[in-house]
């Protein structure tokens, strides 16, 4: 006997609610009179995304002072005038929240990640940790022991204040936001962080200079890396020399040269705000460092020849757009782009305009890179078993 019990439910018809079509926005950058940058992209995503992004990396450390990016970016959950360490750690967990600091040579990012309902919760956790920081001498003791320094260093307090009062100023922040209003994040800024105006400590133009540095190891394989000055960010050479560095080959394995030399050579390219660095990295055994280094330098002077195809180009310019697509497809690659670009030139590139310049390399600028490299002043960083590794001045 069947029981009404097991019989299948009937199907009830109503009405499917509407769909909303939201339309897309696009990225807006205000840049306010206290020098601050403020850039969004509503997105109407669930989840929002803001990073402020501050010029204190370590490239702003003096003698005195090295190490505090590094002390600062492990700081973040100290006490500050405005809450306990306990109650910022507590809080951002209530909310099922995240806030993270990075530090690179140039800029510190403290970014947040929560659901867009506790924007407001966790942007004042992120301003206190950022403009109020206490540093309680027993409390920045406890870091110590996670730092490669000096520990007198760390125990210098009104160093730490010092740093943050000459760097964390408006004129050197960028605030960003994915998933939440401008008008919102414009109205965080001028509220928040108008509290130390101005362009604050005015960093020196670093200068390439060349050099060299020799670590003697036991260890067989040696670890070369030669360089020569590159591209700032922003130059009209930055893209020609990343079509070159994917040309000799940006990944594990090198594009051109030999089977020996395509799996010990990388090519090295990192652009700054004032300066770049192009060049070469090496593993080998110590019996053939000698040889394989004067291999890939030779890759890269056969291109300054005119030693490089059409099709060469082609293909190392359709890597670079898949490497740039696939680096903002996540909010935190796409927040890094924007907060990046922002600070250091006020503006953003939409993404469409970065493939038309890097469409616009020609084989002709690969090749004066590639000369600008092999005729530049050379710096040299080795380590290993040094017996056979060439000094700079001998390559």
């Amino acid at each position: 006997k069947r029981f009404y019990s097991v019989q299948a439910a009937p199907k009830v018809k109503g009405s499917a609610a509407p769909r909303v079509q939201l339309p897309p926005e696009e990225l807006e950058i205000t840049k306010l009179s206290s020098g601050l940058v403020i850039a969004s992209l509503e997105n109407y995503c669930p989840v929002s995304s803001i990073g402020l992004f501050i010029k204190a990396g370590s490239r702003y450390e003096t003698s005195s002072n090295l190490g505090t990016s590094h002390l600062l970016r492990l700081a973040t959950s100290l006490t500050t005038k405005g809450a306990s360490s306990f109650k910022i750690v507590t809080g951002i967990d209530s909310v099922a929240a995240n806030l993270s600091v990075t530090a690179t040579r140039e800029n510190m990012v403290y970014s947040v990640e929560c659901l867009r309902d506790y924007i407001d919760t966790v942007l004042e956790y992120l301003i206190n940790v950022t403009t109020a920081p206490e540093f309680r001498t027993w409390e920045v003791s406890e870091l110590t022991t996670r730092l490669k320094i000096d520990k007198e260093i760390a125990f210098h307090i009104p160093q730490l204040h010092e740093y943050v009062q000459n760097n964390f100023t408006s004129g050197r922040m960028a605030l960003v936001g994915l998933g939440v209003s401008h008008a919102d994040l414009k109205q965080v800024g001028e509220q928040f962080l108008n509290i130390r105006s101005g362009a604050g400590m005015a960093g020196e133009k670093a200068k390439y200079r060349g050099g060299e540095m020799r670590e003697q190891h036991r260890d067989n394989l040696v670890h070369a890396v030669v360089v020569a000055e590159g591209a700032a960010v922003g130059s009209p050479e930055v893209n020609a020399f990343s079509v070159l560095q994917n040309i000799l080959g940006a990944g594990p394995l090198i594009k051109r040269g030999s089977r020996i030399t395509s799996k010990l050579v990388t090519a090295f390219n990192v652009n700054y705000s004032d300066s770049g660095l192009f060049g070469i990295y090496t593993i080998s055994q110590a019996s053939v460092t000698r040889e394989v280094i004067k291999a890939a330098l030779n890759q890269v002077k056969a291109v300054s020849e005119g030693g490089v195809t059409e099709e060469e180009v082609k293909r190392a310019k359709q890597q670079m757009k898949a490497a740039f697509f696939m680096s903002v497809e996540s909010s935190e690659g796409l927040l890094n782009e924007i907060g990046s670009q922002a600070l250091a030139l006020g503006t953003y590139t939409s993404p469409a305009h970065v493939v038309e310049q890097i469409d616009s390399v020609t084989a002709a600028d690969v090749v004066n890179v590639a000369k600008k490299f092999v005729s530049g002043k050379k710096s040299m960083t080795t380590r290993g078993n040094l017996s056979n590794t060439p000094f700079a001045d001998e390559l």
